[in-house]
């Protein structure tokens, strides 16, 4: 098992990256995110790597940190998405806006990503929204109750969530639209923020 590649990057694109270590040129397929950070061709390279073993291929997939990896294990262990949708899937969504939306159970915002149909981004929801809840840090944890309302804590997320289903927005569509959005920031920023997407709609 390769645990990471460490050399000199050679060739990257949108798709996958290449990094000589020890004269052997290492081809890894990775996220957008991860494709992005590597360095200029000819630079110093790290990524850690997922093996994958077929009857009739090895592939290797790239990380540029460990929580991405967590995650892509965590998603391609549900049945019928493979590494091919789950780099998909790590490509559409950081790794907050992913475990929120697999958290709140919010099914429809996962087949934005390539592959992913409503089927299977339930079957996702289903197996991974209890491992995904309680893996969430405090600022993004949401915590949903059995008529769908959010109890607010301070957590900025979950108080823009709340907001805007005060303004009439369905549960769902405010989950997706503020896992779409700067969770770093402040709720009033994150809120504005989400207002303006939903505003694009109309």
């Amino acid at each position: 098992m390769i645990y990471s590649l460490n050399g000199i990057l050679i060739y990257s694109d949108h798709q996958y990256g290449v990094i000589e270590c020890a004269g052997v040129g290492y081809k890894f397929l990775a996220s957008t995110k991860t494709l992005s950070q590597l360095p200029q061709k000819g630079k110093p390279a790290f990524v850690y790597t997922y093996m994958n073993v077929k009857e009739d291929a090895v592939d290797l997939y790239g990380f540029s940190d460990t929580k991405e990896l967590e995650l892509f294990k965590m998603i391609t262990s549900v049945n019928g998405v493979g590494p091919k949708i789950g780099i998909a899937i790590l490509s559409d969504f950081t790794a907050d806006s992913l475990s929120l939306a697999i958290a709140s159970g919010d099914a429809k915002t996962l087949t934005k990503a390539s592959g992913v149909g409503i089927k299977l981004a339930q079957r996702i929801v289903l197996e991974l929204k209890d491992k995904m809840a309680s893996g969430l840090p405090s600022e993004i944890n949401v915590a949903v109750s059995g008529d769908n309302s959010v109890a607010t804590d301070g957590s900025s997320p979950k108080d823009a969530i709340a907001a805007l289903v005060q303004f009439g927005y369905s549960h769902t569509e405010a989950v997706a639209t503020v896992a779409k959005c700067d969770l770093s920031k402040p709720t009033e920023e994150i809120l504005k923020q989400a207002l303006r997407l939903l505003s694009t709609k109309f």
